[in-house]
């Protein structure tokens, strides 16, 4: 009885509980681990902006990459449009390497920029590119100074072709000159033709009432250039009435191209030097007066000459 009319003392603390312990030792633990996940999540929230900006940069770059691989192709393309050559060959390799150049250009156009693989083969094959149109630069450049040269050879050879064609015009003239002048020079000459008329016994007569035939003498002058061997010279005996006279069957030879009726000839062995032809003519009646004698050789006239019968 005495134990629980105790008084109470005031002031004094109150007695421990332990279900009070374990709810404060829970709630600090929730905050802690509240703490802990806000701090993850601001971390991964900065590296997932700096994997962002790092993305986005890198995207940025690649599309510059491209929009200068684009431009270098643009400008690739038009250095290959002012390449030109004469040689057929070579002008069809060229096709080939713009066709190649607007294909990739293409590609480039249809590829992501963030395809960073893609971009760098298409830089490496723009240097291929490049590099064989290089080679056709100086491929062209080799030809154009081999054409040049050759344009300067073919100048050169025109000229001196010119030169000779002119030489050898002037030669050929010459040529023809001299020619002209031996052939002048080789032609047989004739000079002295005297006519006279002969008789029956042989004696020489100018009575028309007695010739039976006229003889025809002249010679034949000295030339050591003009043809030797058999030759013939011929007559053209015309009569007092200006015609021909020939003997019953028509005989023709031919001068220069030119086919003249003659009334006797008669064959000589010209050697180059002076020889004497005499040719008779006969007819069954001479008329009086004037007869024309004309002497050839089928080269031109050796001479000419008449006789008055009476």
């Amino acid at each position: 009885m005495e134990e629980n009319n105790r008084p109470v003392v005031s002031g004094s603390a109150p007695e421990w509980n332990p279900q009070n312990s374990r709810y404060d030792n829970s709630n600090k633990g929730l905050k802690i681990t509240v703490i802990v996940l806000a701090a993850v999540a601001v971390v991964l929230a900065g590296v997932f902006a700096y994997v962002w900006i790092d993305r986005q940069k890198m995207i940025d770059d690649l599309t510059i990459d491209k929009q200068n691989l684009t431009n270098e192709l643009i400008e690739l393309q038009g250095e290959y449009a002012q390449l030109s050559s004469n040689n057929d060959s070579l002008n069809v390799q060229l096709d080939r390497e713009r066709e190649k150049v607007s294909q990739l250009l293409d590609r480039i156009k249809q590829t992501d920029a963030a395809n960073r693989s893609k971009i760098r083969q298409y830089e490496k094959e723009l240097g291929t590119l490049r590099s064989i149109m290089k080679h056709y630069i100086f491929q062209i450049d080799s030809l154009n100074t081999l054409n040049i040269a050759l344009r300067k050879d073919a100048e050169l050879a025109r000229a001196e072709a010119a030169k000779s064609a002119e030489r050898y015009q002037e030669l050929s003239k010459t040529t023809d000159e001299y020619a002209r002048l031996v052939e002048q020079g080789s032609e047989i000459k004739g000079r002295g033709i005297n006519i006279v008329g002969i008789n029956a016994s042989n004696k020489e007569t100018d009575r028309s009432s007695r010739i039976k035939k006229l003889r025809t003498c002249l010679s034949l002058i000295e030339n050591s250039i003009a043809p030797k061997g058999p030759m013939r010279v011929y007559i053209r005996v015309k009569g007092p009435d200006g015609i021909l006279m020939t003997s019953d069957q028509q005989r023709i030879f031919e001068m220069n191209g030119e086919q003249l009726v003659y009334s006797e000839s008669r064959e000589v062995d010209y050697q180059g030097a002076e020889v004497e032809v005499c040719i008779y003519f006969a007819s069954e009646q001479f008329s009086k007066g004037v007869y024309t004698v004309e002497a050839y050789t089928e080269s031109g006239l050796l001479g000419t000459g008449d006789i008055l019968l009476r």
